[in-house]
């Protein structure tokens, strides 16, 4: 198996986790992943233990084929999206579709019931409900796209949590599909070890002034942090916390998009706290309740 530097400086074990044969077409139901926990897998895993994962090849050549149709029809503007789920997460909400750097789109199986339930899903809910229990829950899912030749296409780096209300249950699986091989060149995802561990969330800030005139938050590394990044192949996927700092560059490559599809899960009273909030992971939530996550002194109980 690879090797691959997600989350280093904690103890690396290798495991197997069950992919049900219903849901896999694989000639095996069973797959080994590099995995990186703060405790052996056998301790106790329904707290904040497990800082990130990566997983090679979860899904097949074929699978991977109807998900990027599904994905490019997003793209292509062919699946109706409303108001700022459709945005760009380098630039302001003034920025015209023609030149977005970071097409992203909140929430696809909203607009495309059809996606609900699809084999990554599955897939993605079968492990997490290994790793962190039964009574997780899909809360959100996201596309993500840097298009070739656009070096501004960064991703700030920030915290999940900071986008999302601090709750008291802190399980949380963000998966993070590759649709593209993902490098460097082509503006990989990068990962800062230990940040998960750190008491506190990082200070995140607007990154065009207010969030009325972008979704976008970004924090600030720290002399002492060492990104790593996370070059992984079509079809693998990083799982990681929610309290990992990251972030990603600018896609170099004259040829190469870098597209990932997110899939993340919390509990299913976590879920039910945020809704009834009026938090839905929706661009186009209240703006008053989008000022309000992140805050560690606001925990919702």
């Amino acid at each position: 198996m690879k090797q691959i530097n997600i989350i280093l400086g904690l103890v690396l074990t290798r495991v197997r986790l069950r992919i049900d044969s219903l849901l896999c077409n694989q000639p095996k139901s069973w797959l080994c992943f590099c995995v990186v926990f703060a405790a052996p897998f056998d301790t106790e895993v329904s707290e904040s233990v497990v800082p990130g994962l990566f997983l090679q090849g979860v899904l097949s050549k074929d699978e991977m084929r109807e998900l990027e149709e599904e994905f490019m029809a997003f793209v292509r503007r062919e699946v109706h999206v409303e108001g700022r789920d459709f945005c760009d997460m380098s630039g302001d909400y003034t920025k015209p579709i023609e030149s977005f750097s970071i097409i992203n789109i909140m929430l696809p199986s909203k607009y495309n019931p059809r996606l609900k339930g699809n084999i990554y899903e599955k897939r993605a809910a079968s492990i997490t409900e290994q790793l962190l229990g039964s009574d997780m829950a899909l809360d959100y899912d996201q596309l993500l796209a840097k298009p070739p030749n656009k070096p501004d296409a960064e991703f700030k780096w920030h915290q999940d949590l900071a986008y999302w209300p601090v709750t008291k249950d802190t399980r949380t699986a963000s998966f993070w599909l590759a649709i593209d091989d993902s490098r460097l060149e082509n503006g990989c995802v990068q990962f800062v070890p230990g940040s998960h561990l750190e008491s506190n969330l990082r200070h995140h800030g607007p990154l065009h002034g207010d969030r009325d005139k972008s979704h976008t938050l970004a924090a600030t590394l720290s002399e002492d942090d060492k990104p790593k990044p996370a070059e992984i192949d079509r079809g693998d996927v990083t799982v990681h916390h929610e309290r990992i700092l990251h972030g990603s560059g600018g896609n170099f490559s004259s040829t190469s998009w870098r597209r990932a599809w997110v899939v993340a899960f919390r509990s299913q009273e976590t879920i039910k706290k945020e809704r009834e909030i009026g938090f839905t992971h929706s661009h186009n939530d209240n703006l008053k309740v989008l000022n309000e996550v992140g805050k560690e002194s606001e925990v919702i109980s």
